[in-house]
């Protein structure tokens, strides 16, 4: 399976794809580490990733379903718990999940597929991110990518970097 790949910078024109490309100063397999353990994914992207039942929480396993919680954001009709699925991975280069909202209900119509890709460079590692899958004719999805698009560059890649400091 052929993952998407980000390019050099951000598409801002592109409505269903957020890309961040970001240098972190810490090599692949402490960066791996940060994106595949329940713990500390817990610390930098959703306290609900080390949750629930151990078959409920992360497992680096091609078909392993899970869910994590967040904060709900009723503008983008966000209930505040995903249904993930790891999708594909090649240990410490690229980890692709899927994502949905777990309450349909919610009318929450997401189902993006999130990939991280590694590349060493120099004593650290270049970090692409791909966040694909956004509708661009639901206004609720335009919301979702746009705050989404801002999480990322900010707050969670810097929660990242923090985790990385201490792990």
């Amino acid at each position: 399976m052929t993952m998407p790949q980000a390019p050099d910078g951000p598409d801002e024109d592109d409505l269903t794809t957020i890309r961040v490309d970001h240098f972190l100063a810490h090599p692949p397999a402490k960066v791996w580490r940060a994106l595949t353990e329940p713990e500390l994914i817990a610390q930098w992207m959703m306290p609900g990733a080390r949750r629930g039942a151990a078959d409920d929480t992360f497992r680096l396993e091609v078909g392993h379903r899970y869910t994590m919680t967040a904060v709900p954001r009723p503008n983008t009709n966000f209930s505040g718990t995903i249904r993930a699925e790891v999708l594909a991975f090649d240990e410490e280069r690229m980890l692709s999940v899927r994502w949905q909202d777990a309450v349909e209900s919610q009318g929450n119509a997401a189902d993006w597929t999130i990939t991280w890709t590694l590349e060493p460079e120099g004593r650290g590692t270049r970090l692409f991110l791909v966040h694909a899958g956004f509708d661009p004719d639901d206004p609720a999805q335009r919301m979702a990518h746009r705050i989404m698009g801002g999480g990322w560059r900010s707050y969670v890649i810097s929660a990242l970097e923090n985790v990385l400091g201490t792990c």
